[in-house]
């Protein structure tokens, strides 16, 4: 007995009726994924320039992490973190080693809850070097750190939190770049410095040259935590394995991850190194799902493609050509970002959003990140073919939006 897949329609009606409407959900329902390429219930094809928003960096349904996971799931789904398991102790070191060693990880199931994780550590850390009152954390405006409450509080947008009034009032926040904000805000009562190396829901926005390592001077001074929240940014997407690199001999305290980590299984991560490291003691924080087997499975099998294909060399390849093809093309006033994580800035008078809905109804998925600037954030993986079949979308769509 064979079943009729239900159409998009169907889908949106089921939606509408029995879904929380927590999302613009645009009129698509996409059934399957190879590469860069997504299909959607009626069979049509879309070209992905977006991968979940910067999680399925090695594409959609990579066979090598396919067929992991399904080994996985025939061998062990989940035990209780009251035990070890054999993957999540390796995956620990992994993720160590790249961060350049000596600090310890806690796995979640998302940024949101490696975030949290952090600030819990951070407060935790000031209490045991400053008293009970050295809890508050600096945070930069135009950041996006999740939508718990905590992080919801640390996120630099106002607007965000105006439904959800009050907040956890211990989070401060300071522009984005402005070192001299940053050093007059630094006061004793500051346990932490969480910052972004590259804003991504921000706009693709990095920091001028300097601005990190006069952070981490200022943390240093004060003793406080520095925190690099590397959700978007981690894991190869910027031309290094983290964003935080680019800025040399730079070493954050604590690192968070997310997104790429697991390429779509759900998986966070907080690292730290230090008095950072065992700032959190037994029963202070937990998570049942966080570093479960068929997580850091996918996980491990993703670092292990990522090593091999030299997914940081080629980001930076992949986003030089995407950049130097954008470029001066009409519409277009500006290119920002580094390796694949792209923000095209569009000359006055053209609208993001109607750019992004033109661009899906002609087969390319990408995002309105503001008003005036669509974010790219492909895969790593993404072929030069895909990247030219992409901007030449881009293209047409920004010629027949613009004014004549």
């Amino acid at each position: 007995m064979t079943t009729t897949a239900p159409s998009t329609d169907e889908l949106l009606a089921l939606d509408a009726e029995y879904v929380m409407p927590t999302y613009g959900r645009q009129p698509v329902a996409f059934v399957r994924g190879e590469g860069s390429v997504l299909f959607d219930a009626e069979g049509r094809r879309y070209l992905d320039f977006l991968a979940g928003i910067a999680v399925t960096s090695l594409g959609h349904a990579h066979p090598v992490v396919a067929d992991a996971i399904a080994d996985q799931a025939r061998t062990l789904l989940h035990v209780s973190n009251l035990y070890l398991n054999d993957l999540q102790p390796r995956l620990a070191a992994r993720l160590d080693g790249l961060l350049g060693g000596g600090g310890r990880v806690f796995f979640a199931n998302s940024g949101a809850e490696a975030n949290e994780c952090a600030i819990k550590l951070a407060r935790r850390h000031g209490q045991r070097h400053g008293g009970p009152e050295r809890f508050h954390v600096l945070a930069a405006y135009g950041s996006f750190h999740g939508r718990t409450l905590a992080t919801l509080a640390a996120t630099g947008q106002p607007q965000k939190h105006e439904p959800f009034q009050p907040l956890p009032p211990t989070f401060r926040h300071v522009a984005y770049g402005d070192t001299t904000a940053l050093a007059a805000a630094l006061d004793e009562r500051v346990c932490a410095v969480l910052l972004e190396p590259i804003q991504g829901e921000g706009g693709v926005q990095a920091p001028p040259a300097g601005y990190l390592t006069a952070v981490r001077e200022l943390c240093d001074e004060h003793e406080a935590l520095l925190i690099v929240d590397e959700i978007q940014t981690g894991l190869a997407r910027t031309g290094r394995w983290f964003g935080f690199q680019h800025t040399p001999d730079l070493r954050p305290d604590v690192v968070t991850l997310a997104k790429a980590l697991g390429n779509g299984v759900p998986i966070g991560a907080c690292w730290a190194h230090g008095d950072a490291g065992t700032a959190l003691a037994p029963g202070e924080h937990a998570t049942t799902f966080g570093g479960q087997p068929l997580a850091v499975r996918a996980a491990l099998t993703v670092l292990d493609i990522m090593e091999a294909e030299d997914a940081p060399a080629r980001a930076a390849r992949a986003g030089e050509r995407l950049t130097a093809a954008l470029t001066g093309r009409p519409g277009v006033a500006a290119v920002r970002g580094v390796g694949l994580l792209l923000a095209v800035e569009l000359e006055p008078g053209l609208d993001a959003a109607a750019v992004m809905h033109a661009c899906r109804d002609h087969g390319l998925i990408l995002n309105a990140v503001t008003p005036t600037a669509l974010r790219l954030a492909p895969s790593l993986l993404i072929t030069d073919d895909d990247l030219d079949e992409g901007v030449g979308i881009l293209t047409a769509v920004l010629e027949g939006q613009r004014a004549p």
